[in-house]
Parts: C-alpha cells; sequence; structure tokens
C-alpha cells in the first residue's frame, strides 16, 4: 500500500473552516451547498494534487454532486473529507461516506441550533431588547458569532477523526464502502420522499355514492410516494443516461406542473 506524505497542517485547515461559512452564498435548487462545498477545499485539493491534475479534476467533480448539510457541521464534513483525500482513499470510499453523512449532520444541526439553541436565545434576547436593554441585541450577536468561531475546531476534529480511521478503512475498504453506498441510498430514498410530493386529484366516480380517489385509495396503497420516485427516475434517465442539461429539466418540470395543475391532475 502507498504512503502519502502529510501535507495538510492546521493553518490549511483553519482556512477550510474560514472558508465554509461562504458555502450558502451560491446556494441553488440543483445542486444546492455543492459549489459552496467545492470551492471551501479548493486551495487544500489543489495541494493535495498538486502533481496530480486528473486526481484534482476527480476530487472537484465529485464534490461538485448534491450535498445539502448544516452549515456549522459542513467545516466537519469537509475536514474529515480532506483527511480521507490525502491519503488518497478511493473514490467510491470518499463519495460514500460524504453522502451517508451530509443528511445525518444537517438533522443534528437543525436540531441543536435551528430548533433549540437559537429560538431559546431569541427568546431571551428579545425579552431583553422590549425592555430597552441594550444587551439584548449584543447577547444574540455573541451567541451567533460564537457559532461561526465553533466551526474551527469542528474542522479540526473532523481531519484527525478521518486520519485516525484511516487504517479501519483500509482493511475493510469493501465493507465500508458497500454500507456507506447503502446509507446513501437510504438519504437519497428519504430525500426524495421529503423534498418531493406528486399527489393526484383525480377522483373516479364508481356510483353514485362512492368515489374513487387515485391518489389515496389505489397509488398510496400500492406504494405511497410511487409519483415521487417514478418521476425522480425519469429526470435521473434523462440526466445521466440522454445527458440533458438539468436547467432544461427543471424547465420541463415547471411546465408539467402547471399543466397538470390546470386540467386539475395534480
Amino acid at each position: 500500500m502507498t504512503e502519502y506524505k502529510k501535507v495538510v497542517t492546521d493553518k490549511d485547515l483553519t482556512k477550510l473552516a474560514l472558508r465554509s461559512n461562504l458555502v450558502c452564498l451560491t446556494f441553488n435548487y440543483q445542486r444546492m451547498m455543492a459549489s459552496g462545498f467545492t470551492f471551501m477545499q479548493i486551495p487544500l485539493l489543489q495541494k493535495i494534487y498538486k502533481d496530480d491534475p486528473e486526481g484534482l479534476k476527480a476530487a472537484l467533480k465529485d464534490n461538485m454532486e448534491f450535498i445539502n448539510t448544516h452549515p456549522n457541521f459542513v467545516g466537519f464534513l469537509g475536514g474529515l473529507l480532506i483527511s480521507l483525500e490525502e491519503s488518497h482513499e478511493d473514490r467510491s470510499i470518499i463519495k460514500g461516506i460524504k453522502t451517508a453523512l451530509y443528511a445525518p449532520l444537517a438533522g443534528i444541526g437543525d436540531a441543536l441550533f435551528w430548533f433549540t439553541l437559537l429560538p431559546i436565545m431569541a427568546g431571551i434576547c428579545s425579552s431583553f431588547a422590549l425592555e430597552g436593554n441594550v444587551l439584548g441585541p449584543i447577547l444574540f450577536a455573541a451567541v451567533y458569532f460564537s457559532l461561526l468561531v465553533l466551526r474551527v475546531p469542528l474542522t479540526h476534529i473532523g481531519y484527525k477523526l478521518g486520519t485516525k480511521s484511516i487504517e479501519t478503512i483500509n482493511e475493510n475498504a469493501e465493507r465500508i464502502s458497500r454500507a456507506a453506498s447503502i446509507i446513501g441510498i437510504m438519504v437519497i430514498g428519504g430525500l426524495i420522499a421529503t423534498y418531493i410530493s406528486l399527489q393526484l386529484t383525480v377522483n373516479i366516480p364508481l356510483s353514485a355514492d362512492v368515489i374513487l380517489n387515485l391518489q389515496t385509495e389505489l397509488l398510496d396503497r400500492i406504494f405511497p410516494n410511487l409519483l415521487a420516485i417514478t418521476y425522480v427516475g425519469i429526470l435521473y434517465y434523462f440526466l445521466k443516461k440522454k445527458n440533458v442539461n438539468p436547467a432544461i429539466l427543471i424547465v420541463v418540470t415547471f411546465i408539467v406542473v402547471l399543466i397538470c395543475s390546470y386540467f386539475g391532475i395534480l
């Protein structure tokens, strides 16, 4: 097994953490955080693949795939993946771990920060502000800023966790790759069910007193979210097999939805 020299320094990881604050600047509905996630890693990937342009191209291409995680944990995930890039792990393992982790980290981050810490602090600080106490906005700004600073140690922790797992990954590469792929498929399936909702509104009168709703009485009983996964499969076919531009598929989706809504199908 080839041993690769460590080139990533603590300064590089801190730069990665600071650049992670810009991860949502190019947020879009096609790939979510992908371009920002790639941007924050570019200096480190260029350093790792300094003499391997093909390796750099493959890493950049993989990072431009869909990702949507919590901003406060994006540095942690980036640090972990950079450690694997530095050790030149198999690309399928890196992609699988990325796909398997970004959604759970998003859920944990939402629960900790968006749904717990910040709402509580907003309530406390708002009460101060309503009383004319300047401590309210100052305290809330301080807490919010501390979350941005927290990204630095989290990024270092992610990198160290990744380096410590390298030996285990190498020993169990095939099993880890398969497990990560299975989890990744489950995550994507969950995202389809969560983000995509297609409901037929067509009713078929069977008699004077009985009306059959195609969605609830037929499709949902056979396979819940069948329309959603079918449409995603069609989009995947045109995207991967026919190389159709994603922007065209988005426009077509809008047109199909508008037409079906107009005629009362959806």
